[in-house]
């Protein structure tokens, strides 16, 4: 499968990237620096470039079958990174005929079915409290992906460790007993598996 990847040289992209090819799928991974991917392989194709450049986006999307978004905030980027990125890659998808995309968020972002325990409100608080503008930023890249009409799915993950992939995880959604961490690895692998696979249609899960 030909993969278009957002966030690529990033800690939960990086895995991903090396199983997508392991697995004998083509990336074309968009990054601002591709010295920050060491990995070489034929059927890798780095773009050099910014998700805030549409252009760069829709270069990117150009002949995939499915777009993977590994995007997250840092510190030093626009408050609005990842709503921007999201609206870059609808207009792709839409220039390119591109149906099925599989993006990123934390669990902080709340869904329908969600029953949150007494733990999840507790969090909720404390991003709406300290992490405001990653949360607002967060929700209206989600948003963004449910209005295009897409074959949307949002992985929602709790806390990221860099642990082994252990294929062992659970999906669900708040207040299911998925536990608080997951290795990014495995964050990786259930987002290929949607990637190429699909399931979870307009629908957020989250792993565990």
């Amino acid at each position: 499968m030909k993969i278009a990847l957002f966030g690529g040289s990033g800690r939960t992209g990086l895995p991903f990237i090396q199983q997508a090819l392991d697995d004998g799928h083509h990336v074309t991974a968009l990054v601002r620096n591709p010295a920050k991917i060491t990995l070489s392989h034929p059927n890798l194709t780095l773009i050099q470039g910014d998700v805030k450049d549409a252009a760069a986006v829709a270069k990117t999307v150009a002949g995939v079958e499915v777009v993977v978004s590994a995007l997250g905030q840092v510190a030093g980027q626009d408050k609005d990174i990842m709503t921007v990125a999201a609206r870059h890659m609808v207009a792709a998808m839409k220039q390119h005929g591109v149906r099925r995309v599989v993006t990123l968020t934390g669990a902080g972002v709340r869904a329908p079915g969600d029953r949150p325990k007494p733990i999840d409100r507790i969090m909720g608080v404390m991003l709406r409290t300290f992490a405001r503008d990653v949360l607002t930023d967060a929700t209206s890249h989600v948003e963004t992906f449910k209005d295009s009409g897409f074959d949307w799915t949002v992985v929602r993950g709790p806390m990221l460790t860099e642990g082994i992939l252990t294929r062992s995880y659970k999906v669900g959604t708040i207040g299911d007993d998925l536990g608080i961490r997951v290795s990014r690895a495995d964050v990786a692998h259930l987002m290929l598996k949607l990637a190429v696979e699909g399931g979870w249609s307009q629908r957020m899960p989250v792993i565990g």
